[in-house]
Order: structure tokens, then sequence, then C-alpha cells
């Protein structure tokens, strides 16, 4: 049989669309029966059902109606009797479709219309669909493509085969892209959309001047150096950190190149973004002081439980540590992942001095002492009147201008001290309804019980349901900086350990938990041997018996039933 002239225009058209967007030929060619199914519809009725057919070899279409086998018929449009059916092929039954040849269809203006709103969109899907499957295992990657045109400061970017999009804000600031440039930048994300773009790039990316550095760097191609961390403030200025898994390679010089060849690479196609390349160390503080080069640093103190650390550095390099609008410290803060609060030589010896000096007034306050004995005290190292009253007598004798009867006469003030505070404190607790219970609970102490009460945690349950957290306080991040939240008993020195451990007790005591269960939640770290010994060790780490506490509690609720 003879191809026709237009059945073999229809052939070729087909698989000029399909090489052009480079999407499989059956998907056009489905997408001109579904056209040529609207068509018909629109020609016999949109309830008709109809089917249309292209030969993929000789372009020949063909058009059916389908029509339900029923026995009584109610729409002859889509409906055949079971009868009629019958006459037509004898094997047939209720619910099954029967296909009627229909003739040639003349397309009309409107229906040719209609029919390739259809192509177009098919088409349109299949090249989105291809374009996705293309590109979503290639996030992370650096792509080259030419500028296609620019609207309302996004770049659209002409990859070959599909469209990406650089966002007005994933540009470098004062970068300007005209149609026909060429762009490298990195892929960021890539969504399946229905509409709009599918492949979103970024040229502010940290991770973008990282795998230039890649590109530029061999070293960090082949994993002999690698980069740890990296921040930025796109064109002004960043900070790269890198460690070298080979001890006869430099990292910062590998990085830096010859004459500064590499780096200067970089720093070309980021615009003249200033680069600080940054020696890794797995030691926090060291690390610290690298990563706020070119700023000089004296002290470091760190904060392990909120993530902070002081820096004290000479009075002339703080604005140096700072950088322009706190640039510098931003960066080294964003690189580290520590919160860093800096301080000159100067304001660090006027906090001391004024440390020593509330110390100093609590010794005398307290202890009914001169300001020199307090004074002495202070700067012997004693920080809190328990310290005073439980130390050892002879540290404080050994004290220049003490002796052993002032030490005694001291700590015994100490110590009245303290148990006229504990008086105070227990009175508060019970004007606060914090339960008796709680005073078994080891690592609470009656200031502690104090500011559980004024928190509203006043029973063994409701200490049993807290975290750590909530006793100690969390830090997060908000707006790119390090926050602090505090915790019920913030201030009271207490590591997350010690808050786990209250926790765990209170759950324990409140019958939440077996011993037995706590054994087998910590076996892997503290505990061997018999269940026995091991129960004995939980309880006395808890500090409580479950059944004294029950009984207490009943106890208690007798009392109150009682008032």
């Amino acid at each position: 049989m003879a191809i026709s002239a237009n059945r073999l225009e229809l052939l070729q058209i087909a698989d000029a669309v399909a090489r052009e967007k480079s999407i499989d030929r059956t998907i056009v060619i489905d997408a001109l029966e579904d056209a040529i199914q609207k068509a018909a519809r629109s020609r016999y009725g949109t309830e008709t059902e109809i089917r249309a057919e292209i030969n993929p070899k000789t372009g020949e279409i063909r058009l059916q109606r389908l029509l339900l086998v029923v026995e009584h018929v109610e729409n002859v449009s889509t409906e055949i009797a079971l009868e009629d059916a019958k006459a037509r092929n004898p094997e047939i039954g209720v619910g099954d479709y029967i296909a009627e040849p229909l003739p040639p269809l003349d397309f009309g203006r409107i229906a040719a219309q209609s029919a390739k709103q259809v192509i177009v969109q098919k088409v349109r899907e299949a090249e989105r669909d291809r374009q996705y499957e293309e590109f979503k295992d290639r996030v992370g990657e650096i792509i080259n493509g030419v500028v296609k045109r620019v609207e309302y400061g996004n770049v659209i970017v002409d990859m070959g085969k599909g469209e990406a999009i650089v966002r007005r804000d994933e540009l470098i600031p004062r970068e300007i892209f005209r149609n026909g440039d060429r762009i490298r930048a990195y892929v960021h994300d890539v969504r399946r959309e229905q509409r709009g773009p599918q492949i979103f790039l970024s040229r502010t990316h940290p991770q973008f001047m990282a795998k230039l550095f890649m590109q530029e760097v061999p070293e960090i191609y082949d994993g002999v150096i690698t980069i740890k961390a990296v921040a930025r403030d796109p064109g002004s200025r960043a900070k790269i950190a890198v460690l070298s898994n080979d001890s006869s390679i430099d990292p910062v010089g590998a990085c830096v190149g010859m004459r500064g060849s590499r780096v200067q690479a970089v720093v070309g196609e980021l615009q003249g973004e200033k680069i600080d390349i940054i020696p890794w160390n797995e030691d926090a503080a060291t690390f610290i002081v690298n990563a706020l080069q070119p700023a000089e640093v004296s002290k470091v103190v760190l904060d392990d439980e909120s993530e902070r650390i002081e820096v004290v550095v000479p009075n002339d390099q703080l604005s140096l540590a700072i950088g322009r609008r706190g640039q510098n410290v931003r960066l080294a803060s964003q690189l580290t992942g520590w919160g860093i609060d800096i301080m000159t030589e100067t304001e660090e010896s006027e906090r001391r001095q004024k440390e020593f000096q509330v110390r100093s007034d609590l010794f005398q306050a307290s202890l009914n002492v001169d300001e020199m004995v307090s004074q002495l005290l202070a700067s012997e190292g004693f920080t809190s009147i328990e310290e005073v009253a439980y130390v050892d007598s002879d540290e404080i004798s050994s004290i220049e201008g003490f002796d052993e009867e002032t030490a005694e006469e001291i700590q015994e003030r100490a110590r009245e001290f303290l148990e006229e505070q504990e008086a105070e404190l227990r009175k508060q607790r019970e004007e606060l309804g914090v339960s008796e219970v709680l005073t078994n609970v080891p690592g609470l102490t009656s200031a502690m019980l104090v500011a559980l009460g004024k928190d509203d945690i006043k029973t063994i349950d409701d200490l049993a349901g807290c975290a750590a957290d909530d006793l100690i306080g969390w830090t997060e991040k908000r707006d790119g900086e390090t926050v602090r939240v505090d915790g019920t008993l913030s201030g009271f020195e207490l590591s997350r350990a010690d808050a786990e451990s209250i926790v765990m007790a209170a759950r324990v005591a409140a019958g939440w938990i077996e011993p037995e269960e706590l054994i087998e939640m910590n076996a892997e770290e503290d505990y061997d041997g018999s269940d026995d010994a091991a129960a004995d060790e939980i309880e006395s780490d808890v500090g409580v018996d479950a059944g004294d506490v029950f009984e207490q509690e009943s106890v208690a609720e007798q009392d109150n039933t009682d008032k």
C-alpha cells in the first residue's frame, strides 16, 4: 500500500519535532493521536468515545468509535445493544467495548487549531519530563550556559537541552549579564514543576566557590585536599577552610597556586570577591583563631554547652578582628559554626576586675568580714560561699595573714549563712507548692527547686515530663545567628549530662520507667555484670527508690485530703 504525501509528511513532522526537542518519537505520535481524537470529538460529539491510531511506519490514520455493550441502549452515541454487538462478535458480553470504524476526518480551522494546542502541550510536558530526568541527579554541579534573556533581574540560561534560571538574589551583587553572554553557575535545586522553570542555578551559594576551587586545584579534585567549610559574603569576601590528607602538601599553598594563579582564577569568576584560605584544625579554639585571620588573638575561652567562644584581642586589633560592618567575625562564625564574642584586652581586664569586686562584696556581706579579708578570699580563687564553707580548712589557713582560728571562724560564718539561706529557700518552696518528693531527686538544690516552682514545675510528674533542654536551655539559628534560649535552671551551671540525669531520676521515681529499662538503655555505655548489681548502681545514681517516692506521694495526698 503506497504512502500518500500527507501521511509521509505527518511522520516527517513527528521525526523533526522529536529530534528538535530531544524526546522520544512515540511521544510525538501519541500527541498527534490525542490531537486527532480531540478534533474528532468536536465533529462527532464530545461525549463520544473515539480512539485514533497512527501507523508509525506508514502514517495511516484509523479512527474508531468505541461503544459500550449494554442490555438496553439509552444513548446511541456511546452504547450498543448486546444483540447487535453479538451479530458482529458472538463472544462479546455486557460491559465490553466494540470498535466501530469512522470515515476519514477533514480538519476545519478551529479543529486544526485545537489539535495544534494539544500537540504543543503534550510535547512541552514531555520536554519538561525529559529535562527533569536529565538534571535531577546533577544538583551540586557547575554547569555552563548562554544567557537567553533577562526578565526583571532574573537570568534565563540556555543549556542546550533545556532552560534554567538564576534568580536575582542568586546573582553576585552589581553583576550584569546580557543576552548571549556565557555564564557559569551552581545547580542548587531541580524541581518538577507544571509551569515555569525547573532548574535553579546560583552564583552566591557557598558550594559554588568550593566547586570552582575543585576545578582549579587538582589536589582537591583528587581528594588529597579536602574543603571542610565555606562561608561567603557574595561579591565582597569569603573564607574557605581546607585540610590536607598528605602531610607533605600545604593545603593553603596548593589552593593559592604559583604566584596566586589558582586563587585568582576563582576570584575572577566571583567578580573580585576576596578569599581567605584557612587551614582547618579539629581543635575548635585553633580553628577559630585561624578563621579570624588576619587579626591576632591573645586568648580564647570556649563554652561547649552553648557553642560560643570569647575571643580576646589586643586593643589595636579589635577593628581588624570585627571587620567592616562585622564582616570578618560574621564569616568566621559561619565557617566554624561557633558564636564568637570579641573583646579587647582592656575590656577583659575590666570584666575580671568587676567579677573580682562582685565576689569580694559577696564575701564581705555574707560572712560579715572586712574588705581586706573578702578580697583575700576572692584573690585566692574562691567563687562561692559553698566553697568557703566546705573546703578543707587548711586551704583557708594557708592564706597569708590567716591562721587556723581565723579559718574556722570564717567557715563557721559561711555555714551559718548557708543554713539561713536554706531555711529561706525551703520556706519559698513550700509557699510555691513544690512537692516534697522533688527534694529526693539527686542533683537538685533548694534554689533549683524554687526556680522549678516559679516555672510551674511542682510535682515529680512535671519534672519527669521535662527534657534536658527545658532545664538548661538550648541554642538555635535565627537569621544566620546563633541565639541562646534560657531554660528553667539556666544560671545554675548544670551540664547537659547533669540535666539528663535529673530528668531520668525523676522518671524512675515517677514510675514512668523501671530501673531495669534504664539498665538496658545504658547497657552499651557504663553497665555490666549482673542485673542486680546494675540495679543497685542505678538506684545509687538516681538516689531514690521508686517505692519510697510512691509512699511519700500517697502520704502527701492523704495530708491534702485531711486538710
